[in-house]
């Protein structure tokens, strides 16, 4: 299989899994920087020569979610500019994803106008990890492959030798995909009833539809920000009689105030991906990184050697 004329660069909101993934590759990443001006202007720069290669460019939009998807924009460009083949825009998390609909009247689609602007700058293809709603890859006239975190996080956590689990859904929305980390690790589904009244990242869990006393409660969620909901579950899975609390959580978004909210729940330990890496605070021990990078990386050499990517994710 082709890998050594592979060229995979990283913006500034995704350097260390980056490397990863061309560690995984057998690659050295491609040389760049970023510069940002005092007046808040964000200047882009490719170090070497990259006409006639595939390119793939790695840059999670978060942290600050603007100035990243506006520096994703400019490499983008950038590479299209020096007469790249082509440019892969990896994108491990999606920050406007959440925006995907029109749910309310007078408000915007908001990652609707990001794939616009990313086909406009002139991606040739996309490859994400758990995208919010998975149909957005519909948003987007070029080809767009959405990566599960599900095999490196189920095998993270039957490393833990847990007895007698559950796995827990935040909501209905995320019970389909609940069920495939249940169907994963062999066991069955509850579901949390959550009620969300304002866009201030505040949810509250209402009600455990499931058996859950005497068992070890696996929480699972494509991210977290203020892990509100997740330690709210955990509060109300307690109450209910679960023996124990874990959470499996892709993108680990993580703002000011959720390790200390996580630190004084019930969960015992929590599981994110390095999909995001820019967090403004300091994980605790009840937080444990895993790596996703092998599941880029994987993908990005299935590309282009032209070779299925669902295969990566056949049960």
């Amino acid at each position: 299989m082709v890998t050594d004329d592979i060229m995979v660069f990283a913006g500034s909101g995704s350097q260390r899994l980056g490397d990863r993934i061309c560690d995984y590759l057998g690659v050295t990443r491609g040389k760049n920087e970023t510069l940002r001006f005092s007046e808040g202007n964000i200047f882009v720069r490719v170090l070497e020569n990259v006409r006639g290669h595939k390119v793939y460019l790695v840059q999670s939009t978060v942290f600050p979610a603007n100035d990243n998807f506006m520096e994703l924009l400019f490499w983008i460009d950038a590479f299209k500019r020096a007469s790249a083949e082509s440019v892969t825009a990896i994108i491990p998390y999606f920050s406007y994803a959440k925006g995907d609909k029109k749910d309310e009247p007078r408000v915007s689609i908001r990652a609707r106008v990001c794939a616009d602007a990313i086909e406009a700058a002139g991606a040739d293809r996309v490859v994400t990890m758990d995208l919010h709603a998975p149909q957005i890859q519909g948003f987007f006239r070029v080809p767009v492959d959405n990566l599960y975190a599900l095999p490196a996080l189920c095998d993270r956590i039957r490393a833990e030798k847990l007895e007698d689990c559950i796995i827990l859904s935040p909501d209905t929305g995320f019970a389909k995909q609940a069920r495939k980390y249940a169907s994963n690790l062999g066991t069955t589904v509850a579901i949390a009833d959550k009620q969300r009244v304002a866009h201030d990242e505040k949810a509250e869990v209402l009600e455990i539809i499931g058996h859950v006393e005497g068992r070890t409660v696996i929480v699972v969620d494509d991210f977290t920000i203020s892990a509100g909901t997740l330690t709210n579950a955990a509060d109300r899975l307690v109450e209910r009689g679960a023996k124990q609390v874990y959470a499996i959580v892709a993108h680990g978004v993580l703002s000011e105030g959720s390790v200390e909210r996580i630190d004084a729940s019930p969960i015992r330990k929590l599981f994110v991906t390095d999909t995001v890496e820019n967090q403004p605070v300091e994980f605790s021990e009840k937080i444990e990184t895993v790596s996703v990078a092998p599941l880029f990386g994987e993908a990005i050499k299935r590309i282009h050697n032209r070779e299925s990517i669902s295969e990566m994710f056949d049960e």
